[in-house]
């Protein structure tokens, strides 16, 4: 437990720089474009639409889902997806990418992960503000759940965090990790609940069980039980627990790991 509580004091100890490097990162990625960080909105508004006209027209023939229609139901799962895939890839690359900086100088390296999550919420918020225009405009009315929704937000940057700091430190010690990621993450991509609704897909009731403990499915359902009014997290009360030992496990592992091997990061890479 004491190295988690450092990797996370350094975290607060660093947020001016944390922010002032995720500003710069986004400046950046896309300096050498013309339409520059207007892409953050474009790049997943044309991957939204491919994945409504395959999913929502052409497998789902747009039915509504929990009174809403498909398109809306799916960009609340969609924009956290995107959120999240772009976070855990980046943040698992961000120590390996950044070796000439950890090398030259005396530099906080559990910062890194965090500069590359905090970075990818300059499109993430924009993404959500149109959600929630979507929702308004189909006539979802907001109510006191859509608070919760902050409880959410917070389970997703804990979680990419947690998952952040493992991952960034197993791809400096094993290279191909970071490739073998990408391959999981696609196949979570289906079975997280983002284009999907698991609950009425004729899967066995134990299948179901075992994809309701996948954190990224607890944080999409949950944010479509906060904007759609559907529950309270407390009503979810032993996904709820199973969700927090996960991000548990997953700092005990990826603290002791980074604490561990980050004196050598520049001997492995």
């Amino acid at each position: 437990m004491k190295e988690i509580w450092l990797i996370i004091k350094e975290q607060f100890q660093h947020l001016g720089m944390i922010f002032r490097m995720s500003r710069y990162e986004d400046k950046a990625t896309y300096q050498s474009h013309y339409l520059g960080l207007a892409w953050q909105i474009l790049n997943p508004a044309i991957q939204v639409g491919i994945y409504y006209l395959v999913f929502g027209v052409g497998m789902n023939g747009n039915r509504k889902i929990d009174g809403v229609s498909f398109f809306v139901w799916m960009i609340m799962g969609i924009t956290a997806w995107f959120y999240i895939n772009t976070s855990i890839l980046g943040a698992s690359n961000s120590i390996h990418r950044q070796v000439g900086m950890v090398a030259k100088m005396k530099f906080p390296v559990s910062v890194l992960p965090t500069i590359n999550i905090v970075s990818n919420l300059s499109s993430y918020f924009p993404m959500l503000a149109i959600v929630v225009g979507a929702l308004l405009l189909s006539g979802v009315t907001p109510t006191i759940y859509w608070l919760q929704y902050i409880y959410y937000f917070v389970c997703m940057f804990v979680f990419l965090f947690a998952f952040g700091i493992l991952n960034s430190t197993i791809t400096v010690l094993i290279r191909d990790y970071h490739i073998f990621l990408q391959s999981v993450l696609r196949l979570l991509f289906y079975v997280s609940g983002t284009i999907w609704d698991i609950n009425n897909r004729n899967l066995p009731i134990w299948l179901v069980k075992i994809l309701k403990l996948n954190p990224i499915y607890y944080i999409n359902d949950g944010i479509r039980d906060s904007f759609l009014s559907r529950a309270w997290f407390w009503e979810k009360a032993n996904y709820t627990l199973i969700f927090w030992g996960i991000i548990l496990i997953l700092l005990i592992l990826g603290s002791h790991l980074h604490m561990k091997f980050r004196a050598r990061f520049v001997d492995y890479i």
